[in-house]
């Protein structure tokens, strides 16, 4: 098989094998992922996309509450599946949605105390999950692999906007 990258920084000694080796493992640890998120929604009774939109409002709620576009924007989604989730997640009880004092065209999200109940006894699993799956990582790798995350979202935000947009023939033309 051909190799499946060009650029010199992914090779070694002219070979994709580690590269491809990563992409099986970012596969691997995106499913795991997916399934610890889902286990950890069962727990609350809500699906593995409505629990992250419950723990980011939770994360990023305060007081006053969030709104939809920073949920968004955190979770790198669209505003309209925040709004299409929140709406289910307010219609079970665990959110409430209220008119942006600031703006109000928009809308702050906030936890019910329901809601705050539900992430608070989760909370334990969460805690002990995530220290489990990240636990070989060092302080100085966690900031690095962060750091790498982030511009692998910021990258792969830009391939998948050239593939709805173009052909993959332009795609190899504008990488070289």
């Amino acid at each position: 098989m051909p190799a499946t990258v060009s650029r010199k920084a992914l090779l070694e000694a002219g070979s994709d094998r580690r590269f491809r080796q990563l992409v099986y493992d970012l596969l691997t640890i995106s499913v795991r992922m997916e399934t610890v998120r889902t286990h950890l929604a069962r727990r609350i009774g809500i699906t593995g996309p409505q629990y992250s939109v419950l723990v980011a409002i939770a994360q990023f709620g305060g007081c006053d509450g969030v709104s939809i576009s920073k949920v968004a924007e955190v979770l790198h989604v669209s505003a309209a599946f925040i709004t299409a989730e929140t709406g289910q997640l307010e219609r079970r009880g665990l959110l409430i949605k209220s008119v942006n004092p600031r703006d109000r065209r928009g809308v702050l999200l906030r936890l019910t105390p329901t809601g705050e109940r539900q992430i608070l006894a989760v909370s334990p699993a969460i805690t002990a999950v995530n220290d489990w799956f990240f636990a070989p990582l060092s302080h100085a790798a966690f900031r690095t692999f962060a750091g790498c995350a982030a511009e692998l979202v910021n990258s792969s935000r830009q391939v998948i906007k050239s593939i709805e947009t173009s052909s993959a023939e332009q795609m190899a033309e504008a990488a070289e």
